[in-house]
């Protein structure tokens, strides 16, 4: 084979990989789960996504988080259904693996949540 050749396959190696690597991550949740509430979790981030998303069918999650809220260690998820308008955002404790909050939240909602206080 020759260089040319050779070189001709690797670059479109290389660009085949990364257009399924972009691919992949385009569709990734947003994740926040920092490693020292992780160590202090029972339950595993996949376990807590599968219950989460057993409380909304045909749900895609959007974002997942492990955070300390009123004192106790939960996992949050905002799950989008296709064609509804808003997220569901389910809470499952990181201790014992229950759901133990589930509401709707507008798009207007969502962006208030993201809007930092000191700009609302």
């Amino acid at each position: 084979m020759t260089l040319r050749r050779t070189l001709i396959l690797a670059l479109a190696a290389g660009a085949i990989a990364t257009a399924g690597f972009a691919a992949n991550q385009a569709g990734a949740p947003r994740r926040d789960v920092p490693p020292a509430l992780a160590k202090q979790a029972k339950i595993g981030l996949d376990a807590a996504r599968a219950t989460a998303l057993a409380r909304v069918p045909g749900g895609e999650v959007r974002s997942e988080e492990l955070e300390r809220e009123h004192g106790k260690l939960i996992y949050s998820f905002d799950i989008a259904v296709p064609g509804k308008p808003g997220i569901e955002e389910v809470n499952v404790s990181a201790i014992s693996g229950k759901v133990i909050g589930k509401h709707h939240e507008s798009a207007r909602d969502e962006a208030r949540e993201e809007t930092p206080p000191h700009q609302r």
